[in-house]
C-alpha cells in the first residue's frame, strides 16, 4: 500500500491526473512514466497533490476568509485586485502545513536524496489544476522556487508556492479565462534541480510559432536559467530542424540565428532561501551559440517523441545541467496559439508608403499597426496607457497583460520570439517587435509610429503613420491545373508562410537575395580577407563571421541554411534554385567586393551567370556555392532541390560548368540531381536541341529573353516603351523553346514576370502546353483560377 496520502512520485501518475496533481505535474509524470524508456531525460521528483492544498485550508479554516477577499472583486479595479491578492496570499501562507503533510513531504525529500545524493538541490514548482490545458495558455501565473536545500527551506517554499495561487496576475487570468477561483487548486512539483544557471535553458516547439508551419522543430536557447527567455529579458539563439528529413536519418540544423544573450540569470548561494540575479554574459559567450548542433538535434529527437506521444503540437521547456552537461526536459504542454490557427484566409499586410526607420528588432507575427507610442518603465504607469497606443517597454511580465490586450502593437528592448511579450502578442493577434535593444530611447511617448512585421524576421518601427493595406485571399482546396503553378521566392523568412498557398513547388529560388541579405559579403572577400584593402570592410568581415571558424564556413552555412529553409518549406515538392546571378556592379556592392570585380560599361551583358563559374576569377566563389548546395542535398537530405544555371551563352560553356560541378560533387543524375538552365538568350532557343542534351529542363526567363530578343535595355526608362514580353517575336521565341523542350523530353517552365502581370500571356503559355509557370506569391491564386478556367475550355485536364 502506498505510504503517502498527499504525495505521489512521478512514476505514479500521468496526463489523466490533472485534477490530482495539476497540468505541469501531470505532464512531467507522463513523460517520466512513458518516455524515459525512449531515451528522454526527465529529472525525478514528486507531486504534493491538489488534495493536500484543500486539506491544508480545511485544517486552518481558511475558506471563509478567502471568499470574503475574492467574491466581490471587480477585475477592473487594479488597486482592489492587488489588495485582495495580498490578503488571499497571507491567508494561504498563514495556514501552514499540517504535521502529517509535512512528514510526507520530508519523506519524499529523503527518497530524492537517496537517488541523487544528500546534497541534491530541488526545484519547487506550482502546478495548477487548470494549468497547461489545450484551451488556455496558463503558464507563468504562479511561483517557482529554485535551488532549495534543507527541510525547513523546502517546507517554507511549499507554503509560498501554495500562496502563489493568488498572485495578482493569477487572479486576473482566471477571471479572464472564466475559471472559478475555488474550483482551481494548486499542486506542487518537487524535483531534482537542473543546474541550468551554470549552462543554458530554453523552449522547444514542434512547429514554427510565427506561421504555424508543422514540419519543423523550433528551439530557443540562452545561457542561465530559462526564466529570462520566458520573461523576454534576452534575445535568445534560435534553431530549426526539419522533421521529415530528420526522421529519414539526416542530422543537420536547418536554420539558426545568433541571439544577443546579453545577460544570464544565475543563482546566488547563501541563506535558507534561493535568490536569482541577472549578470552580464561574457562577450565571447554572446558571440557563439549556447548549444552545439548535437544538442539541438538531441532536443529535436526528444520533441518529436513527445509530439508523437501526445499526437499534437507541443511547447516544451528544457534545461542543460552545467554540472553533468546533460539536457533535461522539465515541462511539456500543448501549443495553444499557432496550432489553433485555421488557414482559410491568408492575410498579407503590405506597406504602401516609405518612412524613416527608427528602430529594428525581431518580428512577431506578420501584421502592421500604427498608433501613438507610449513608453512604460514601471508597473504603476500602466494605468496611464490608452487603448490603441503602441506599448514600448524594456520587457513585459504577466502583470502587464490587462494593458497589453488594449495595445495596437508592442515594442520591447529585450526578448526573443518566445518571450512573454511575443507569446501574448501572438495570442492577441497584434504585431510586436522584440529585442530592439534601445527602443525606449529611440521612441518618444506621444509620437506617431508604424510597427511593421510584414518583412520577414526583421521587424521595423517607422516614424509617423505609414500607409498600408491588407490583402485577404481565401485559401481553399482548389483543384490543381495540368499546368504546374510554382512560386518565385528569394526570402527564406517568408518561406513557411508562403508554403500555405496552393502550389506545385518553387520555380525560382533566388540565391542572390540570401547572399545580399544574410551573408552581405563578397565570397572571395570572405575567403581572402587579407586582400581587402579597406580597413572598414575588413572590420565588417570580421564582425560578420564571429562565431564561425572562418569566412568559408560562414558562407557555406548561411547559404545552405537559407536555401535549405525554402526547400524544407515546400518539401517534397521541387525547389528550383538558381545559382548566383549577380552582375559585376552588384557583386562589387557587397562587403569587400570592389577589389574582386572589374568595372564594366554594361554589366547586364558582362561577366555574369555561367561565364563566371568556371572562370579563374570566380572559380573559388563557385566552389563555395556548390559546397553549400551539396550540404543542402546531402547533409540536410533536401533532395527536392533542383539546380539551375543562369545566362548560359554557349553549349561549350554548359559542358564546362557541368564538368566543374561534377568535380565539386554535384554530378547531374547522381543522388537524383537534376540540373536546369535558364532559357533567356536567343542562342538557347536557336540551339535548344544541343543544349537539351546537357540539361533536365529549361526555365524561360522572359525578362532577359525579351531584352535580348528586342535589343532593349530593360533598366532604361528612355526605351521602356519598346520593352514588351508580349511582342510577337518574344512569343515566337517562347514557342520554339517550349516545343524544343517537348521534342527533347525535358521540362519546360517560365519564371519571368509576364504571366503574373498579363493574363493573356498566361493564356498563351497554357495553349503552348508549357509544363509549369512560376509566379510571384501575390498572383498565385488569381492566376491559378484563370488557368483552371482556360484549361477547362480547351480540354486540358488537371489533377
Amino acid at each position: 500500500m502506498n505510504q503517502f496520502r498527499y504525495v505521489r512520485f512521478f512514476d505514479e501518475f500521468g496526463i489523466d491526473d490533472v485534477p490530482l496533481v495539476g497540468g505541469k505535474n501531470a505532464s512531467l509524470g507522463e513523460m517520466y512514466r512513458k518516455l524515459t524508456s525512449e531515451g528522454l531525460r526527465v529529472p525525478n521528483g514528486f507531486a504534493i497533490t491538489a488534495g493536500a492544498y484543500r486539506y491544508m485550508l480545511d485544517e486552518a479554516g481558511a475558506w471563509d476568509g478567502l471568499h470574503e477577499a475574492l467574491d466581490s472583486l471587480d477585475p477592473a479595479d487594479v488597486t482592489g485586485l492587488a489588495r485582495a491578492g495580498k490578503q488571499a496570499r497571507e491567508i494561504v501562507y498563514g495556514a501552514g502545513l499540517p504535521a502529517d503533510l509535512q512528514r510526507e513531504v520530508l519523506d519524499g525529500y529523503r527518497r530524492l536524496q537517496d537517488e541523487y545524493g544528500e546534497d541534491v538541490s530541488l526545484a519547487v514548482r506550482s502546478s495548477a489544476t487548470s494549468e497547461d490545458l489545450p484551451t488556455a495558455s496558463f503558464a507563468g501565473q504562479h511561483e517557482t522556487f529554485l535551488n532549495i536545500k534543507g527541510e525547513e527551506s523546502l517546507l517554507d517554499a511549499c507554503r509560498r508556492c501554495f500562496a502563489s495561487l493568488f498572485t495578482d496576475r493569477g487572479i486576473h487570468y482566471r477571471i479572464d479565462q472564466g475559471f472559478d477561483h475555488f474550483r482551481v487548486a494548486l499542486s506542487i512539483g518537487v524535483m531534482k534541480m537542473v543546474r541550468s544557471d551554470l549552462a543554458a535553458a530554453g523552449v522547444t516547439f514542434t512547429l514554427d510559432t510565427e506561421s504555424g508551419f508543422r514540419d519543423v522543430v523550433f528551439t530557443t536557447a540562452s545561457y542561465g536559467l530559462g526564466e529570462n527567455i520566458v520573461q523576454g529579458a534576452v534575445e535568445p539563439d534560435e534553431f530549426y530542424v526539419h522533421k521529415p528529413t530528420f526522421t529519414e536519418g539526416h542530422r543537420a540544423v536547418l536554420r539558426r540565428l545568433l541571439g544577443d544573450k546579453a545577460v544570464k540569470m544565475v543563482l546566488v548561494e547563501g541563506g535558507t532561501r534561493h535568490t536569482t540575479r541577472n549578470v552580464p554574459t561574457p562577450k565571447t559567450d554572446r558571440e557563439r551559440y549556447c548549444l552545439s548542433d548535437a544538442e539541438v538535434l538531441e532536443l529535436a529527437d526528444y520533441a518529436l517523441k513527445i509530439e508523437r506521444h501526445y499526437g499534437r503540437p507541443m511547447d516544451i521547456e528544457w534545461a542543460k545541467d552545467g554540472i553533468d552537461g546533460k539536457l533535461y526536459l522539465v515541462q511539456a504542454r500543448p501549443e495553444t496559439v499557432a496550432s489553433q490557427r485555421k488557414v482559410t484566409t491568408l492575410e498579407t499586410y503590405v506597406l504602401d508608403g516609405q518612412g524613416e526607420v527608427i528602430a529594428e528588432g525581431r518580428s512577431v507575427g506578420e501584421k502592421i499597426a500604427a498608433g501613438t507610442a507610449h513608453l512604460i518603465t514601471n508597473l504603476p504607469q500602466l494605468t496611464e496607457f490608452k487603448p490603441g497606443e503602441v506599448l514600448v517597454a524594456d520587457t513585459t511580465t504577466p502583470d502587464w497583460e490587462p494593458v497589453m490586450k488594449t495595445a495596437a502593437a508592442i515594442v520591447t528592448n529585450r526578448g526573443g520570439r518566445t518571450c512573454h511579450a511575443a507569446i501574448i502578442a501572438r495570442e492577441l493577434g497584434i504585431p510586436a517587435v522584440v529585442g530592439v535593444g534601445d527602443a525606449s530611447t529611440r521612441l518618444t511617448s506621444g509620437e506617431k509610429v508604424t510597427v511593421s512585421c510584414a518583412g520577414g524576421d526583421t521587424g521595423r518601427i517607422y516614424r509617423g503613420e505609414v500607409a498600408f493595406h491588407v490583402d485577404r485571399t481565401e485559401v481553399t482546396d482548389v483543384a490543381r491545373p495540368a499546368t504546374k503553378i510554382m512560386i518565385n521566392l528569394g526570402n527564406p523568412d517568408l518561406a513557411f508562410k508562403t508554403s500555405f498557398l496552393p502550389n506545385d513547388g518553387v520555380g525560382l529560388a533566388r540565391m542572390e537575395f540570401i547572399i545580399s541579405e544574410s551573408i552581405k559579403a563578397h565570397p572571395l572577400a570572405l575567403l581572402h580577407p587579407e586582400q581587402v584593402a579597406d580597413p572598414a570592410d575588413r572590420a565588417a568581415l570580421a564582425h560578420l563571421i564571429r562565431g564561425y571558424p572562418d569566412g568559408e564556413a560562414f558562407f557555406v552555412e548561411r547559404l545552405s541554411e537559407g536555401i535549405g529553409t525554402i526547400a524544407a518549406a515546400f518539401w517534397p515538392k521541387p525547389v528550383v534554385v538558381r545559382m548566383s546571378d549577380f552582375k559585376t556592379n552588384e557583386y562589387a556592392s557587397l562587403v569587400g567586393g570592389t577589389g574582386f570585380e572589374p568595372a564594366e560599361a554594361n554589366p547586364m551583358l558582362g561577366f555574369r551567370g555561367a561565364s563566371r563559374y568556371a572562370h579563374p576569377a570566380y572559380t573559388e566563389g563557385f566552389a563555395l556555392e556548390c559546397r553549400a548546395m551539396r550540404r543542402v542535398r546531402e547533409e540536410m537530405g533536401l533532395t527536392n532541390v533542383v539546380l539551375m544555371l543562369p545566362f548560359v551563352r554557349r553549349v561549350a560553356e554548359a559542358e564546362q560548368v557541368l564538368a566543374r560541378m561534377a568535380e565539386l560533387g554535384l554530378r547531374r543524375g547522381e543522388n537524383g540531381l537534376q540540373v536546369y538552365a535558364m532559357c533567356e538568350i536567343p542562342n538557347n532557343v536557336i540551339l535548344i536541341d544541343a543544349f537539351a542534351a546537357h540539361f533536365d529542363g529549361f526555365s524561360i526567363g522572359s525578362n532577359d529573353l525579351t531584352q535580348l530578343t528586342l535589343g532593349v535595355d530593360r533598366d532604361s526608362e528612355i526605351v521602356a516603351f519598346d520593352y514588351d514580353e508580349r511582342d510577337e517575336g518574344v512569343k515566337e521565341m517562347i514557342r520554339l523553346a517550349v516545343e524544343g523542350c517537348r521534342r527533347n523530353g525535358i521540362h519546360s517552365g517560365l519564371c519571368g514576370q509576364a504571366p503574373s502581370d498579363y493574363p493573356d500571356m498566361a493564356e498563351y503559355l497554357v495553349q503552348l502546353g508549357i509544363d509549369s509557370m512560376s509566379l510571384n506569391p501575390d498572383t498565385v491564386l488569381k492566376t491559378t483560377q484563370q488557368i483552371l478556367d482556360l484549361e477547362s475550355r480547351i480540354g486540358r485536364a488537371g489533377g
